[in-house]
């Protein structure tokens, strides 16, 4: 075991607690009646935030890799992803049990004419194909480079999080513009990054046609 594997095994933990711990609170405010005279917003509106929160953060690993040259925060992107999706996912179940009901036509009036709830379960449907062709077993299934693309989807949900975020609330909220700003530069991170990956390749080839 080298020493990256053995700082894996220690760390591994430390991330399961801390992206578990948002949950543990939000049980122990419910035990202690913490949730305020709406708890069915509070729960959707707590867990949408912790959502976006991961999303970003999974995001944010590889540009910490390139910036800082620790390889081992990558172990870490899956699990991360994985959380962020279990957060969206308590975030619509508890609009879909605490809000609607369960009412299924209701909720398909909302996704229909409610732009904010469209895009929002965009970033769901996103998400959930991420989630399921997550497993290294779906990378040879769909092959590397379909599987590629499809998981740039992730930056459409990190764009489309922020903006469901913003035109929920009302009112000016500075915390979406917030999400909104670490997800575009998170994104213009990857393009620049895309972008040199490119130039590198033609002038490789051009080094070669030349030889």
């Amino acid at each position: 075991m080298n020493k990256e594997t053995r700082l894996a095994w220690v760390v591994k933990p430390l991330v399961h607690a801390a992206a578990l711990g948002p949950i543990a609170w939000l049980l122990w405010l419910g035990v202690n009646g913490q949730f305020g005279p709406n708890p069915a917003e509070f729960i959707n509106r707590y867990t949408g935030d912790w959502a976006i929160r991961l999303l970003l953060i999974a995001l944010a690993v590889t540009p910490v890799r390139g910036i800082t040259g620790l390889a081992v925060v990558m172990r870490f992107r899956r699990m991360l992803g994985l959380y962020a999706f279990f957060y969206a996912l308590l975030h619509v179940s508890s609009y879909v049990a605490l809000d609607q009901y369960f009412a299924w036509a209701a909720i398909w009036q909302d996704i229909l004419k409610r732009t904010y709830i469209t895009v929002g379960m965009l970033a769901l449907v996103i998400l959930t194909a991420l989630a399921v062709t997550s497993p290294k077993a779906m990378v040879k299934k769909l092959g590397g480079r379909n599987w590629q693309r499809l998981h740039k989807l992730v930056y459409v949900a990190a764009i489309a999080a922020p903006v469901h975020f913003f035109m929920m609330r009302k009112g000016f909220q500075i915390e979406p513009l917030i999400y909104g700003g670490i997800a575009g530069l998170l994104l213009a991170y990857r393009a620049a990054a895309w972008t040199k990956t490119r130039m590198r390749l033609r002038a490789a080839r051009a080094d070669v046609q030349a030889a």
